[in-house]
């Protein structure tokens, strides 16, 4: 891992102030496009520097600097645009989403809490499905099932999760399933779990674990982990090639919305990635899509195809994705110390649970992706289960060397310093989620961690004290795939009651762009054509209507995305105001 700049360097950029222009070369080609009239935030550099103005050839970058050396390369095909006071910034890069699953939450019932959408209690989610079943005949048609995203029992009235019983309120003739927002959970009504096969005799799942009634036997319609999984599986294994490309276009396109020029595909199955690179071949991506297949379920693809280092048409195998616990929202990720406030049924001591209850057998699977050089991203929530990742990297590095592998830790929720110490040795990348301390602060104060231990939640500052560099992450659908609130929630961490979850552990603006931009582009080995607007790189751009570094840090959230362009074509225009 590449240490971060010196302070003493960040003094002399400090010094140095406004960035230097490029000259343009004798005889250099005619611009396609020239940018102009506004902000343009360069990403350059540990301190925000500007240029006057961004010249784009064939896709890529050919000039930043100054007005006069841009006028130089205007001819009668350029394109002059005004920015009019707006803000240029590289394109942002997601570090971590699973883009097709945003586009099924596109496609599905909102059960987004406030102020994302309707669920704030459980009559309200029934009511959001009966209306979602009247007017998706032909999705229900072709999936079998009514289906729902985004609740959150931390966040309905009741503070309880939905049951089967709730669901047939919905319908007890067609199978309905709704995911719980972190993805990790989900319910299903009595029709959906007959069809499951989910009965008072099915035992719990490795990973999982099937909610019961009060007699301890009957399925109560709630799914953790790999029981959920499972019965997802078999809920959407019937959707046909159109329909899957349907959604995961829809999730590309959703990104795009938000100023992603790069998605994620964060936990990819074989179906998933051929759905993409079918898109990919027939030239129907706009944005480029970096997928992970699931190591565990997925060897046998990975080992026949591996990865690829560049896109083919914005489509490529980026790397592999281990899941090592749960949410801690969903009180099922893996921690060191017991929960604040154990789940109802769960003795005072319970901690969560691993999702390799066999260290060997994930060991395997860390020391596969070091044989074959496959980049790894892992999930892992709980500092029990960060523990796990961090000492199995240890081992495998000792035997396959570690050179700039660039593993990721995702999430990385509840990392303490003393693992942050050696993430920094071993060149662990945190990909924190700051979006929780928005989200779930409040709920992660009260229920899951308890005041201290939620204060450190996604430890941003403290990564930054040691000289690591960092990324930021939606993780859509478990979120909204939006920029601005990763920017937001980076810098301010204020809950949804107001209170600043961790204020030790805010970031400037500028770091938090930085976090979505040019380290992002690096935690994808993409430095060399993404993350900064510099001569070479790829026209990758966003306009906003502010200067997320000028405004007023609390309003950074109702900023607007005017317009992403990928490679000099626009991919996404916002409506006028």
């Amino acid at each position: 891992m590449r240490p971060m700049i010196s302070l003493c360097l960040m003094a002399a950029l400090l010094a140095a102030g406004s960035l230097h222009a490029e000259d343009a070369e004798p005889g250099a080609t005619i611009a396609d496009t020239l940018y102009y009239g506004g902000d343009i935030l360069t990403m350059e550099g540990m301190v925000a520097r500007y240029a006057e103005a961004l010249a784009v050839k064939d896709g890529r970058i050919i000039y930043v600097g100054d007005r006069k050396g841009a006028d130089a390369l205007k001819g009668d095909t350029t394109t002059p645009i005004d920015l009019k006071g707006h803000t240029l910034l590289p394109g942002f890069v997601d570090a971590h989403g699973h883009a097709w699953m945003t586009g099924f939450q596109k496609l599905t019932a909102n059960l987004l809490p406030p102020p994302d959408g309707p669920g704030k209690d459980i009559p309200a989610l029934v009511a959001q499905l009966k209306q979602w079943q009247a007017n998706s005949g032909d999705f229900i048609a072709k999936t079998g099932w009514i289906i729902g995203f985004g609740y959150d029992d931390s966040q309905l009235a009741e503070k309880r999760h939905p049951t089967a019983a709730d669901l047939d309120q919905v319908s007890t003739e067609v199978p309905v399933i709704i995911m719980h927002q972190s993805g990790h959970l989900g319910v299903m009504n009595h029709k959906g779990l007959e069809l499951a096969g989910m009965t008072a005799q099915t035992p719990d799942p490795k990973g999982g674990a099937i909610r019961r009634e009060a007699d301890g036997r009957t399925p109560s319609g709630v799914l953790e982990e790999m029981a959920f999984f499972t019965a997802l599986g078999q809920s959407m294994g019937n959707l046909d090639a159109k329909t899957n490309e349907d959604i995961a276009l829809a999730g590309a396109e959703y990104y795009s919305e938000f100023g992603y020029t790069t998605a994620q595909e964060g936990r990819s199955s074989k179906g998933v990635v051929e759905t993409f690179q079918r898109l990919a071949q027939q030239g129907r991506l706009k944005i480029d899509v970096a997928a992970y297949p699931d190591l565990q379920s997925e060897r046998a693809f990975m080992l026949a195809n591996g990865t690829q280092p560049t896109y083919s048409n914005h489509f490529r195998v980026a790397g592999v994705k281990l899941s090592l616990d749960g949410s801690p929202q969903g009180k099922t990720a893996w921690l060191s110390q017991p929960y604040f406030h154990p789940p109802h049924g769960q003795p005072t001591d319970y901690r969560g649970y691993p999702a390799f209850a066999e260290n060997k057998n994930l060991q395997a699977l860390v020391n596969l992706a070091f044989e074959h050089n496959w980049q790894l991203l892992a999930h892992t929530n709980g500092d029990a289960a960060a523990q796990q990742l961090i000492d199995d990297v240890d081992k495998a590095a000792q035997t396959y060397g570690n050179d700039d592998r660039r593993t990721v830790m995702i999430h990385a929720q509840t990392v303490r310093d003393d693992q942050l110490d050696r993430m920094k040795t071993l060149g662990i990348v945190p990909s924190f989620f700051s979006m929780h301390t928005f989200y779930w602060g409040d709920w992660h104060r009260d229920e899951t961690l308890g005041k201290k231990r939620a204060w450190h939640i996604s430890p941003t500052a403290s990564a930054l004290k040691r000289e690591m560099w960092f990324t930021e992450h939606h993780d859509a659908p478990v979120a909204l795939p939006s920029s601005l609130m990763v920017l937001h929630t980076t810098v301010n961490r204020t809950s949804r009651s107001g209170e600043v979850i961790g204020p030790d552990q805010r970031v400037s603006p500028y770091i938090a762009l930085k976090a979505i931009t040019d380290w992002s582009a690096r935690q994808y080995f993409e430095e060399d054509n993404k993350g900064t607007l510099s001569k070479g790189k790829l026209a990758d751009l966003v306009i906003l209507d502010r200067n997320p570094v000028k405004v007023e840090p609390h309003t950074i959230k109702d900023l607007r995305v005017l317009q992403t362009i990928k490679e000099g074509t626009p991919v996404y225009t916002a409506a006028p105001n």
